[in-house]
């Protein structure tokens, strides 16, 4: 089975178009083909209506709040046409269960959001589906976490396999501040989990992607925008540009080949260049030794390059007897050695 969190630079990379297009569909494909040029693994919205998702008796102004981004099924339907056309993964939060029949056609796995890591009816109806799913998981603590993992498997044990499910850390402020990023948490996330762990960025820049992926990160997601100038939406402040996601993909690479391997030995390059011998040291007699002579720690020292006898091999010298002339420091050999 193909793994659904890798993505073609490494890390799945996912552009978040969330509601950075406002309510405006001509923005939203505006942004869509700019995700596409950036060559991301996955582009991904919201859907959603203000009165599916918010009281409207507690809280009526949240409610036309979320109406203004809102888009019709006809344009995500077109905007997902358009992704996969590219050769791009279509993903969106699914904020709103009702929807859930028309859209899953064109999804090839589901991300919760944050807000929604405890919406277990919503979980219920997505774990059903039985496709592979990304929790985002701001807000919560990781009690919070185990137990809506743990409920998604007792909907469907499915999500036992480490291919169904990944976890993101996440905080869920915008922007975060550095000391709330807590990239740390990749590291506890890993211990408590043997799921793909990413990360969900929340910050101004690119700094915290590059860290989180040196740390380990399998997915990355951040906000997407065409710019931040003359904006007011908070979560375009949050966002890359096409531009910024081309040098995140050359700095992933870039990292990449720095982690390198994980087996500790010379490279190609230092053997193929003699660099091994000379760098390290031998152990070279600093005055001229005649046959029967007995060693001692004031006719030695050691120097580069390493000809004759290893530097490790110091001690081994001391009390013993050379059986020929040595001329001062000329390499030694243990052929020379009684």
């Amino acid at each position: 089975m193909n793994n659904p969190f890798i993505g073609k630079h490494g890390p799945l990379l996912i552009a978040e178009i969330g509601g950075n297009h406002e309510g405006d569909f001509e923005f939203a494909l505006d942004l869509t083909h700019q995700a596409i040029d950036a060559d991301v693994d996955i582009i991904k919205y919201q859907i959603y209506t203000g009165a599916t998702l918010v009281n409207k008796k507690e809280s009526p102004d949240r409610v036309e709040h979320f109406k203004k981004f809102e888009l019709t099924q006809n344009n995500h339907v077109h905007l997902a046409e358009l992704c996969i056309q590219n050769g791009v993964q279509y993903s969106a939060s699914i904020w709103d269960e009702s929807v859930l029949e028309w859209i899953d056609p064109f999804l090839k796995l589901y991300k919760i959001g944050s807000g929604d890591l405890t919406a277990f009816p919503l979980l219920k109806k997505i774990a059903g589906k039985g496709k592979p799913i990304i929790l985002s998981t701001g807000l919560s603590s990781l009690e919070d976490i185990v137990g809506s993992v743990n409920y998604i498997r007792s909907i469907n044990p499915i999500y036992d396999l480490p291919e169904k499910l990944a976890i993101l850390q996440c905080t869920s402020l915008y922007p975060n501040k550095d000391t709330d990023v807590n990239l740390n948490v990749l590291k506890s996330l890993r211990k408590t989990f043997e799921y793909p762990i990413g990360y969900s960025d929340h910050t101004e820049g690119t700094l915290a992607l590059r860290i989180a992926f040196s740390m380990g990160a399998k997915i990355l997601e951040f906000h997407f925008t065409n710019s931040r100038e003359g904006k007011t939406f908070r979560d375009h402040f949050v966002s890359l540009t096409g531009q910024e996601v081309k040098e995140l993909i050359r700095d992933i690479k870039i990292i990449n080949n720095l982690h390198g391997s994980d087996k500790k030995k010379p490279t190609e390059q230092e053997s193929s260049t003699d660099h091994v011998r000379s760098f390290r040291r031998a152990v070279y007699p600093i005055r001229d030794l005649s046959s029967g002579d007995v060693i001692t720690e004031k006719d030695l020292a050691i120097f580069r390059p390493n000809h004759g006898i290893d530097a490790r091999d110091f001690q081994k010298l001391i009390g013993r007897s050379i059986n020929q002339d040595v001329k001062a420091f000329n390499p030694l050999d243990w052929s020379f050695i009684s």
